[in-house]
């Protein structure tokens, strides 16, 4: 299902009071008399999918001016996913938009209920309306659409080619880009190398090694405490097992002692109570303790000595150790990991230079390969632009510009782009004698809105938009030219939706559906403008357009005949 426009509600814009379009899906065409309203329909349009805001376009007496457009879109479509990505909603596929336009030039729009940027209407439309009005900003003479729709236009020839292309191209970005970084900051690299090394050496001079910072910490530690170390544990061994001298005077009170006497009190009578046997058990139990800490202590002060010699060097180790911490890491594992990391680094460092060489040498081979695929691009883009050429001046030659020619012109760009070095432009001879222009140059308003007829007739089922709008494309024109115009519209209409505003009869008679913007006594539009006409009603409209009169028998067997030819061609 593509998407579609299924209804424009229009409130305060130029002439109009409020208006609302029931769009059909295929070709619709928009009628009145002038001064009626009819171009503000275009306008209408062009404002709900970001179009510029003019307030000189305000009606008269209104603060704001407001269009509010339902599509109908596809559930869980590209277009559905765009709305859903910024936060607005689509409802059982029907997408509300809506923009509005103060009297002082303020602007603001909203997409499936939330309120958005202008641009973003304009970012979403840009794949679901095409306006060609004579003011309007026209879609196909932006050009990368050009380029974009004649790729299509050239079809399964250009696809092979193209991918390749668009692989190289890519890789050949890539390759660009290290060799650029790799060449640009090579002072740079060369400076973090040289400090890199110093660090390095730096390190491996010292040699540190794991916790070797900690253990040297703690014999400094020691060393710098021995007198104080040993007499401690002196005194604690003396506590304990007490003083041999005071031992053979009778005098000790150590600690083994103690525990003797009160384990001699209670060994007399354990045998009475297995309670107290149990105290006498935990008593032996502290003696052999005491005497395995009593032990360990005598060793401990007979193995502490003062180094001042080792206590030098532990200090210098440290200091050494310090600096390196200090540089490099919180301790010397971190910078055992820090030299880790800098010699894989700095071995990277030294092969750049290789690596740029075959880097250098990749891009030299990229770019060969993509000259040969932008050539191979240019020769299917230019057997494209002839056929194309051909059919578009053949549909101006049925749209009474007979001696209109258009071309495609391909001019190689200065550098490869994402999509080859062509840069497209369609140019268009007014006649034989006169050069191809760039289209808004070498046509006038009417004569580029029929230009830009053919070109989307041709460009149908290669560049598809669901839905296109014109206004004024038929100016300049009658009899024969105006129904062909009428038919070529037809068959746009059956690939895409088409609205058209027109006053000739001959285009109208072939819409399917017909819409009438009544004007009121006073020259203004009332509330119900806007009708949709049936087959009584549009018999009426054709005669008033084909001869000025609603009622003219004559008028109105022409009109007949005209919705005949119209329905036998479809």
């Amino acid at each position: 299902m593509r998407p579609r426009v299924e209804e424009v509600r229009i409130q305060g814009l130029g002439v109009i009071d409020e208006a609302v379009l029931e769009l059909s899906p295929g070709f619709n065409v928009v009628t009145g008399e002038t001064g009626a309203g009819k171009t503000m329909v275009v306008t209408g349009l062009g404002l709900l999918f970001g179009g510029r805001a003019d307030p000189s376009r305000i009606r008269p007496g209104a603060d704001k001016a407001t269009v509010e457009g339902t599509l109908v879109i596809e559930p869980g479509g590209r277009v559905s996913q765009q709305v859903e990505d910024i936060g607005g909603q689509a409802e059982d596929g029907e997408l509300i938009i809506s923009r509005t336009v103060s009297a002082e030039g303020r602007s603001r729009a909203w997409l499936g209920g939330r309120s958005v940027p202008v641009g973003t209407l304009t970012y979403l439309a840009d794949d679901l309306v095409a306006v060609h009005g004579q003011m309007d900003q026209q879609r196909l003479l932006q050009p990368a659409r050009q380029r974009a729709a004649l790729d299509r236009y050239a079809g399964n020839d250009l696809v092979k080619p193209l991918r390749a292309y668009q692989q190289a191209y890519k890789r050949h970005k890539q390759v660009g880009a290290q060799v650029e970084e790799l060449t640009t900051r090579a002072r740079e690299r060369a400076q973090e190398a040289d400090l890199l090394r110093f660090g390095l050496e730096e390190v491996e001079k010292v040699d540190p090694k794991p916790g070797e910072d900690a253990a040297l910490r703690e014999e400094e530690e020691r060393l710098s405490h021995a007198d104080a170390l040993r007499t401690a544990a002196t005194g604690a061994h003396t506590a304990l097992l007490g003083d041999p001298m005071e031992a053979a005077d009778g005098g000790a009170h150590d600690v083994i002692s103690l525990l003797g006497e009160a384990r001699a009190a209670v060994e007399a009578v354990r045998d009475y109570d297995p309670a107290l046997a149990a105290v006498a058990d935990r008593l032996a139990e502290a003696g052999y303790l005491i005497s395995d800490v009593a032990t360990d202590l005598a060793s401990y002060a007979e193995s502490v000595e003062s180094d001042p010699a080792r206590l030098a060097a532990v200090q210098e180790r440290r200091s050494v150790l310090t600096g390196l911490i200090r540089k490099y890491g919180e301790d010397s594992a971190a910078v055992l990991a820090w030299a880790q990391q800098a010699a894989a680094r700095l071995a990277e460092l030294e092969g750049d230079d290789d690596r740029v060489g075959e880097l250098t040498r990749e891009y030299d081979e990229l770019t060969e390969r993509l000259t040969e695929l932008a050539g191979e691009l240019t020769r299917v883009r230019e057997a494209a632009a002839e056929r194309f050429g051909k059919a578009v001046t053949e549909e101006l030659t049925a749209l009474a510009m007979p001696h209109a020619r258009v071309v495609v012109q391909l001019a190689r760009a200065a550098e490869f782009g994402p999509d080859g070095v062509d840069e497209v432009e369609l140019r268009m001879a007014a006649h034989p004698a006169a050069p191809p222009l760039p289209l808004n140059k070498g046509a006038s308003g009417g004569e580029l809105s029929r230009v830009m007829l053919a070109i989307e007739v041709v460009f149908a089922g290669a560049d598809p938009v669901p839905t296109f709008v014109f206004d004024e494309v038929d100016a300049g024109v009658g009899g024969k030219a105006a129904v062909e115009i009428g038919r070529r519209l037809a068959r746009l209409a059956r690939t895409a939706q088409v609205v058209v505003v027109t006053h000739l009869p001959q285009v109208a008679a072939f819409a399917d559906q017909h819409l009438v913007v009544e004007k009121a006594g006073d020259g203004s539009v009332v509330r119900s403008g806007v009708v949709t006409l049936d087959h009584e009603g549009r018999v009426r409209e054709l005669s008033r357009m084909l001869a000025g009169l609603e009622d003219s028998e004559l008028g109105r067997a022409h009109a007949e005949e005209l919705l005949g030819l119209a329905a036998a061609d479809r």
